[in-house]
């Protein structure tokens, strides 16, 4: 049995993550899904100085107040910074991290200078006129997601925090020592943001790479197939 606990992405919570549970549970798994501060139904602790840090120190709380050992973490989009950090914070509390289509940020990197142009102009813009400066309106959803999907998800899609697009991944160390897995949807969207990690991952010996027939949140579109990779990563991450 391993314990796998997720970083979600930008602007999502821990909820949109419900399908992954029973699969999970059914497989002899643990699965956490901390929602960030200031996202999903903590959108109420929202305020402009929310920054990457905040939302790292979230995931190394659940470690910890959990007592979690030897845990699989997964850095889902945007969570691909905060699993960085909390790798570079925790290390000996993890077994293993997947970036789930998701940014492999290396130290002093900015979600938004990793981001696409068009993307990086229409969130700063979104957060200028309609965020009173630091609330960036939510991305749309993938065009393959169900209307039952989009009816039951965007009222709970709240605005992410600017700073934490904006302030700089601080490491300890270059690069983690820990196992590292990449899984790439590969039904990508516009810009493609995550396929240069995905392929300086698979051209990297010491990651384990995995492609998904998926849009970017197989978790709610692909929660089996995704729940297999899980699997065969918690099978192999010795």
């Amino acid at each position: 049995m391993a314990a796998f606990v997720v970083a979600h992405g930008a602007w999502s919570a821990g909820f949109v993550w419900k399908r992954m549970h029973p699969l999970m549970r059914a497989a002899g798994h643990d699965l956490f899904t901390p929602t960030l501060t200031g996202l999903g139904e903590r959108w109420h602790l929202a305020h402009a100085q929310i920054d990457l840090e905040h939302h790292i120190e979230d995931i190394c709380a659940v470690l910890f107040h959990e007592d979690l050992r030897d845990v699989i973490l997964v850095g889902h989009s945007y969570g691909g910074f905060v699993a960085t950090g909390v790798a570079d914070r925790m290390p000996e509390r993890l077994s293993h991290v997947v970036y789930l289509d998701a940014f492999a940020p290396k130290a002093g990197d900015t979600m938004l200078a990793l981001a696409t142009p068009e993307w990086r102009e229409r969130w700063v813009e979104g957060a200028r006129t309609q965020g009173d400066g630091w609330r960036v309106p939510p991305n749309p959803l993938p065009p393959d997601t169900s209307a039952a999907d989009l009816e039951w998800i965007m009222p709970r899609r709240h605005p992410q925090p600017l700073r934490t697009m904006t302030q700089r991944l601080a490491l300890t160390r270059a690069e983690t020592a820990l196992p590292r897995s990449f899984i790439y949807c590969t039904r990508i969207g516009p810009g493609d943001m995550f396929g240069p990690f995905a392929r300086s991952a698979n051209a990297d010996a010491r990651w384990r790479y995995f492609e998904m027939d998926a849009s970017h949140n197989p978790h709610i579109t692909a929660p089996d197939a995704l729940a297999d990779i899980l699997c065969a990563i918690a099978a192999g991450r010795a």
